[in-house]
């Protein structure tokens, strides 16, 4: 398998197609290796158009998905980002590229393990990396300048909006399969979030995520 032909192949007819113009989101493309990220089982359709699985029931997202992403949050040099969901470590290397600093936090211990791994064979020195449960915020070291979910949530808690530093973006798939939206949260001002609508898609739910109340009789 000629890599390097699969990687353009990747960027020229999956991503910039998918409105993703940023030049320096497809250079990153090619200073990130992918295929190091995947499960040696997938290896050969690491820059397939597919979301590939890590085991216990997770999957890595399509690389459209990611580099859109990457673009609309226009994460900057200086900023602090949470990702909660590490997997693969693959987007996480990608924040830590753009970032100042990238925290992220895995809840199941085998998959924060596997992308602690990749990361550190990336060699990337800002990001940290835990074991830990995100889904309604992650104090440790807010605020935040960027936050990413990386699984669906029917709705964002009120708790990792209130992380966000004033400029701060989060980003997530909101929603119900299969009438999911990819939305920013933007804080505006301290107390003040707006939100914009990018696409529809459908991702696995984050683990524990929030849920809306359910009226009972």
């Amino acid at each position: 398998m000629n890599l390097e032909q699969a990687r353009h192949n990747m960027v020229e007819q999956q991503i910039r197609t998918w409105e993703v113009l940023d030049q320096d989101v497809l250079d990153l493309l090619y200073a990130v290796p992918r295929e190091d990220f995947v499960p040696s089982a997938y290896r050969n359709i690491a820059f397939s158009d597919l979301e590939i699985p890590l085991g216990e029931g997770e999957r890595m997202w399509p690389p459209k998905l990611e580099a859109r992403v990457l673009q609309e949050l226009a994460v900057q040099r200086s900023e602090r980002v949470l990702e909660v969901g590490t997997g693969s470590g693959y987007l996480t290397a990608l924040l830590a590229h753009r970032a100042a600093q990238v925290y992220t936090v895995e809840i199941r211990p085998a998959l924060a393990e596997f992308g602690r791994a990749n990361l550190a064979r990336h060699g990337r020195s800002n990001v940290i990396a835990e074991v830990g449960d995100g889904a309604h915020g992650y104090p440790s070291w807010a605020p935040y300048d960027v936050i990413v979910l990386t699984g669906s949530t029917p709705l964002v808690p009120q708790s990792l909006l209130d992380s966000l530093a004033p400029g701060g973006r989060l980003f997530a798939v909101v929603g119900d399969a299969p009438a999911m939206a990819a939305r920013i949260f933007a804080c505006v001002a301290p107390g003040a979030i707006r939100t914009m609508d990018l696409f529809e898609t459908v991702v696995a739910p984050l683990a524990n995520c929030a849920q809306p109340s359910r009226f009972t009789f």
